[in-house]
């Protein structure tokens, strides 16, 4: 039996026909019908991204097609989340589940941009499949691992009621930031971006302020702050430049979360000594676990975010080539791929 996959091939994404994933012991293989396109995949494509193997599409949602594992049934609607830790080594036990030998050996198999793939049973039994609501859109449900890297990093930076926040990036993570700081009670919200479109739209979505990412962003962040500068800052955008305008935007005791990937060998100049004279805190947060994934679909299912609303264009697999296009062309905000089977 073959299908359709989207496979990185040479630093091509490519439309090929592959055999669909045959099940060992305790495997799922899921029918996917939507998968958002994410800045990481873009990234991949692109060869600047340092953080994965290349694989393309983590963000799915779909019917489970054939279960072999006692977990999960056929015909169940489903999140299915690509990166799992073991739960039990040196690194998971100690607070750092990410930084699992396992949590980046497995993955979905060919890839979220299928008409169906395999989830090893490594992944099932530690908690990453969800079944999704009948309440819950495919759409909705391809939200939640996004959501889920988010609320991760947020906990981390300890948003706390009341806190002004800077996002540094107004692409589709960073207006998730803005979702979720306005559900964590944050005070002010300031987003800033170089494109006056995407500022528009992270203040439909609740950023109290809009302003343009350039070298006068710390002073006008400072203004707004009565001269002190943001408690947090979250820097949505792999770009240097980001990060120093958050380092410069932030208050004395502030925090600054690291949350886009930047590029392979990115540097800073920057003089350290501000971090320790200003007790800077510089707090990375890198992709999402089970605990994030299920507290992602409960907010998603309250309808308390409405992660979903971030989703502006969708294409078919046939498509893909312009949906990347348009994401990096700044056309539209976040693409979602959609399984069009009968």
């Amino acid at each position: 039996m073959f299908m359709r996959a989207i496979l990185l091939v040479d630093g091509r994404a490519e439309l090929r026909d592959v055999e669909t994933p045959r099940l060992g012991e305790g495997d799922v293989l899921v029918e996917m019908r939507a998968c958002g396109l994410c800045g990481t995949d873009l990234e991949k494509i692109s060869g600047r991204y340092t953080a994965s193997q290349p694989v393309l599409g983590h963000e799915p949602a779909g019917v489970v097609a054939e279960s072999l594992n006692p977990r999960v049934e056929r015909g169940m609607r489903v999140f299915a989340h690509h990166h799992v830790p073991c739960y039990e080594c040196y690194y998971c036990v100690r607070g750092s589940p990410t930084m699992c030998p396992h949590y980046r050996a497995t993955n979905l198999d060919p890839g979220g941009f299928a008409e169906y793939f395999r989830v090893p049973r490594f992944n099932v039994d530690r908690g990453g499949i969800l079944a999704l609501p009948d309440h819950v859109s495919f759409e909705e449900g391809a939200m939640v691992e996004p959501l889920a890297t988010v609320l991760r990093a947020q906990r981390r930076g300890g948003i706390q009621r009341g806190d002004s926040v800077l996002v540094v990036g107004a692409g589709p993570m960073g207006d998730l930031h803005i979702m979720a700081a306005n559900h964590a009670g944050a005070g002010t919200i300031i987003a800033s971006d170089i494109s006056e479109h995407r500022l528009s739209f992270a203040s439909s979505l609740g950023a109290h302020h809009a302003l343009r990412s350039d070298e006068a962003l710390p002073g006008e962040v400072r203004r707004l702050t009565d001269g002190r500068g943001v408690d947090v800052s979250i820097v949505a955008s792999g770009s240097p430049k980001a990060i120093l305008a958050a380092l410069k935007s932030t208050r004395k005791g502030g925090r600054i979360i690291l949350f886009g990937v930047p590029y392979r060998g990115s540097t800073l100049d920057y003089d350290v000594s501000e971090l320790l004279n200003n007790e800077l805190s510089i707090i990375p947060s890198n992709a999402a676990v089970e605990e994030d994934t299920v507290q992602a679909l409960e907010l998603i299912s309250q309808r308390k975010i409405d992660a979903a609303k971030i989703v502006t264009n969708r294409y078919s697999l046939e498509e893909f080539p312009q949906a990347v296009e348009d994401s990096i062309q700044g056309r539209i905000i976040k693409a979602l791929i959609v399984n069009r089977l009968p």
